[in-house]
């Protein structure tokens, strides 16, 4: 089975532009991510005949900085979302890999364990066509923060719907009380893990009426028929979203 890491990576960002090359750290931020990634010990399932894991990027700047500190980057038109960058590379340059695992690029914290788990649930569960990580919700301004989408899922694991909203809902009590170590409402990661073959297929076909209604790309998958396995870890990785995020990232490198 081979398993091979793409992050999919782009210059501009609406909140922190050109945050995957700022290097207050010494080494720019998406280094940093390059670094955890290859860390995960799923990529050593694959046999040397494709890379293990790549940067898919459209900007001569970063495919400069990637190839600068030996990391491994594909050149890729224009995409609106990072699925589209992906499947493009998938589809040039990995007719091999079996499961292909989309990392983002500016979660330079990114567990390993986490890489190695959303890529085990496709290994161990044929049936499955995405996989994806959840985390408890402890917090209201969490639960309630339309930027941070809920994942439900059935008891089997299989993924029943995303949602921006604070899914379920509570109809009756108080919410704040039920936000616990037990918390019934989960935190959707941003990494998944997919089968060569659906990712394409994925890829070309329109969005869904949920997806544009939420701007959430995992629907599209859920209302094609899709089987989207979730399994839940404890903590999030912290993305880079704003320079404040950025000043605390760089801050706990130098107390590291």
């Amino acid at each position: 089975m081979k398993v091979t890491g793409i992050i999919p990576a782009r210059l501009q960002s609406s909140r922190l532009p050109g945050k995957l090359l700022l290097a207050e750290t010494g080494k720019p931020l998406i280094q940093h991510t390059w670094e955890s990634a290859s860390c995960a010990s799923v990529f050593a399932l694959n046999d040397g005949s494709e890379p293990n894991l790549l940067i898919a990027t459209d900007s001569l700047q970063i495919a400069a900085t990637v190839s600068g500190f030996g990391g491994r980057v594909k050149m890729t038109g224009e995409h609106p979302c990072g699925t589209d960058r992906i499947a493009e590379v998938v589809r040039k340059h990995l007719p091999n890999s079996d499961i292909i695992v989309n990392i983002q690029g500016d979660e330079p914290d990114i567990d390993p364990e986490s890489i190695n788990k959303v890529a085990q649930l496709l290994i161990d569960h044929p049936q499955a066509d995405m996989a994806t990580l959840c985390a408890p919700i402890t917090d209201a301004e969490i639960l309630n923060d339309p930027g941070c989408v809920k994942a439900v899922c059935a008891a089997d694991g299989r993924a029943l719907y995303f949602s921006r909203c604070p899914v379920p809902f509570m109809r009756d009590g108080d919410r704040n009380s039920r936000l616990s170590e037990d918390s019934p409402w989960k935190l959707h990661l941003g990494i998944y893990a997919y089968r060569r073959q659906f990712l394409l297929y994925l890829a070309e076909q329109p969005p869904s009426p949920l997806e544009e209604l939420e701007k959430l790309e995992q629907l599209r998958a859920l209302e094609l028929g899709a089987t989207i396995l979730i399994a839940e870890v404890p903590h999030r990785s912290v993305g880079i979203d704003t320079r404040e995020d950025y000043a605390r990232f760089v801050a706990r490198r130098k107390v590291a």
